[in-house]
């Protein structure tokens, strides 16, 4: 039977574009005001915010982000290559402009330690080509600069000439320079993928793919902060293969190490990984998570000041944190050119990382988030903070688990937190001058545990799929060994290339029939079951396309052992050999057989069906080529008495095969060439044999 399709009723294209033109371009008060409530949806949830059942758990989730928020912020400055200083600015910015502009309740967005890993990388190599030297404690120089002592703030200045920077600008100006210009260049991206409905492009950013790209990058960070974990005094590495360049010249300074460095540093990690580990096991009795690190911090900053640790064993400190804030500056125009290209890959990562965890946290919860408006939302946490001497941010794992195990309820909890980091920068960061570098660096590194531990899910992963775990590792390597952007690029490329190749050669089978029933699956497979009688079906399991045509047609002939251009070229063959032999006045064949016997040998042996079912149910869709080479297998087969069959085609399916002319002019024979289900066309072969 055939069944009848639904009239589509045909759609005027350009009248529908002109009518949502004219409903954009329009403006009234009702929809300005709708404009202004989604573009700040703070102005649609504070109202309605219930202050006796959300706001302790908003206070209590808000302090305790803060008081994790400090130590990170100070620790991931070491990764920016950038002062403390601006750690924190981007800390407080970040979380009150996503308190009005974002919709996910939980997300806690800030500082993170791959998107300052990213913008340190950028910061570095600006600095080495423009020639300051990236050594945290060796004094700046530049080629043919003018060396200039300033006396208030005690730092190296330069007159510059670079990247069209007619100013006075030591290191640490053109480091923040970079910085906020590369910050701000991501969030116009951001922005626009907004305005055009970019979200997709996240879609080819695989779990395997992220994953591996943490993964990677985490190696990278690790190795960074090796130097300061033992006291040595090495160049930042830049460049690609800088995990393997850094790990040399470690282990080519090795002997220099600091031994107070090594024992402080044994002893914070000891501390915090025991910490953590017990927070961990024994997070349901705990109300909420221990603040080991701002303990660690305050008692490592009370040690250092006055065990005089800078001034007799020369262990590297934090240095002064200047209170209050800087008078907000445009960024550059001319650094933007430079970071241009460099800022791509970081809003990418940037908006991935906030919409996977906004959209894990309202399946979680129960509520809905909107994706476009997360990517205006992390779009202006990088454009506006960018001119107040901030750099990118993200939204963060490991702060959004704490935030939501700690009973925050809306975005209140941000503001809470931005309040703990505005106490510090206003009046406790001074005091944090004595604070060694190297216990920084083992916050940054117990901060990647969870990280760190995908490698000890490969074997699993491996076992559940081979192919996503070869791009975890491929994404992995390159990132640790090349670069995080290229790595990022080439997980990307190489999952789309698994995804080509496993449609140019995906399986393939015959089927045959489960006994008294209307079903059939792969005879390879499973045990027990029938073949039909002088049918063969065939079942491609991918789209077929012109990438893989000739895959479809090697695999057909195989399994239905039978090539109907050799069969036919060689039926050809032979016909010509008996019309020489006949010429000759033989009544002999070339094999000796007699005129009467030479029809037996027209039908070879080999060719056990007469019918051939060719199950479409996991074809999605056929291009030019494909529906060329139904047609093509069609007339190489009845060229042979053999029919053709398709079976479960969907509806674009058969849409393709009628346009391509597969059925016919007048679909006339469409019923006897087309069925829904492949016990339909086996039934019609027995009907028609």
């Amino acid at each position: 039977f055939l069944m009848e399709r639904k009239t589509r009723v045909k759609i005027n294209r350009k009248e529908v574009m002109l009518a949502k033109l004219r409903k954009s371009c329009s403006c009234t008060p009702k929809k300005l005001k709708n404009f202004v409530m989604d573009f700040l949806p703070v102005l649609q949830w504070l109202p309605k915010y219930q202050c006796k059942e959300y706001i302790w758990g908003d206070v209590m989730s808000g302090l305790v982000i803060g008081i994790i928020l400090v130590p990170q912020a100070i620790a991931y400055s070491l990764l920016a290559g950038l002062k403390p200083i601006y750690s924190l600015y981007t800390s407080f910015f970040a979380n009150i402009i996503y308190f009005l502009m974002g919709t996910s309740r939980h997300v806690s967005v800030g500082i993170f330690s791959l998107i300052s890993l990213m913008v340190g990388q950028v910061v570095d190599r600006e600095l080495l080509l423009a020639g300051f030297d990236l050594n945290d404690d060796a004094p700046s120089a530049l080629g043919d600069g003018s060396l200039q002592n300033d006396s208030q703030s005690n730092t190296t200045a330069f007159n510059l000439t670079i990247a069209g920077m007619n100013a006075e600008c030591g290191k640490e100006c053109y480091a923040i320079g970079i910085a906020t210009a590369l910050t701000f260049v991501a969030g116009v991206y951001q922005v626009l993928m907004g305005i055009f409905r970019l979200g997709f492009v996240s879609m080819y950013l695989s779990e395997s793919v992220l994953d591996g790209f943490a993964a990677g990058a985490s190696l990278t960070i690790l190795t960074a902060q090796v130097k300061y974990l033992i006291g040595i005094k090495i160049p930042r590495s830049q460049g690609h293969g800088m995990l393997v360049i850094t790990w040399i010249n470690i282990l080519r300074n090795i002997s220099q190490a600091n031994l107070c460095d090594v024992i402080t540093s044994a002893i914070c990690i000891v501390v915090l990984v025991t910490a953590k580990e017990l927070g961990d096991r024994y997070k349901h009795k705990l109300k909420f998570p221990l603040p080991t690190e701002l303990v660690v911090i305050v008692v490592a900053t009370l040690v250092s000041h006055y065990g005089k640790l800078n001034e007799v064993y020369a262990s590297s400190v934090s240095g002064a944190i200047p209170t209050g804030f800087i008078p907000p500056k445009v960024p550059h125009f001319n650094l933007m050119l430079r970071v241009a290209v460099d800022a791509l890959p970081l809003a990418i990562v940037s908006f991935v990382f906030t919409v996977s965890l906004s959209e894990m946290c309202a399946k979680k919860y129960a509520y809905t988030i909107r994706a476009n408006q997360e990517m205006f939302a992390v779009g202006f946490c990088n454009i506006i903070p960018s001119f107040f001497h901030s750099f990118a941010t993200s939204a963060a794992l490991a702060k959004t688990l704490v935030k939501t195990s700690t009973g925050c309820q809306t975005q209140v909890s941000g503001v809470i937190s931005a309040m703990v980091v505005l106490l510090v920068l206003l009046f406790l960061a001074p005091l944090f001058y004595s604070l060694q570098k190297c216990v920084l660096a083992c916050i940054i590194i117990v901060s990647l545990r969870g990280a760190l531990r995908k490698f000890r899910d490969v074997p699993a992963r491996y076992h559940v799929n081979k192919v996503d775990t070869l791009v975890w590792v491929i994404t992995m390597t390159a990132s640790a060994l090349i670069s995080t952007e290229i790595g990022l690029f080439v997980g990307i490329v190489f999952s789309m290339l698994c995804i080509i190749v496993r449609t140019q050669r995906p399986r393939t089978a015959l089927l045959g029939q489960i006994q008294d029933t209307s079903f059939y699956e792969d005879d390879l497979e499973y045990e027990n079951l029938s073949s039909v009688p002088k049918v063969k079906i065939f079942r491609f399991e991918a789209p077929l396309y012109y990438a893989n045509r000739n895959y479809f047609l090697k695999s057909l002939y195989r399994l239905t052992n039978l090539d109907p251009n050799l069969e036919a070229a060689r039926r050809k063959k032979y016909e010509k050999k008996e019309k020489q032999h006949l010429k000759k006045g033989d009544h002999t064949t070339a094999n000796g057989l007699g005129i009467g016997e030479t029809t037996l040998q027209l039908v070879p042996k080999q060719i056990d069906f007469q019918v051939l079912v060719v199950d479409c149910s996991s074809i999605s869709f056929l291009d030019t080529t494909g529906v060329n080479t139904l047609k093509e297998i069609l007339k190489d087969y009845k060229d042979l008495n053999i029919s053709v069959l398709l079976a479960c085609c969907n509806p674009s399916v058969i849409d393709s095969l009628k346009r391509g002319g597969y059925f016919g002019k007048d679909f006339g024979s469409m019923q006897e060439m087309l069925f829904y289900s492949i016990h339909n066309a086996v039934q019609f072969a027995k009907d028609q044999k």
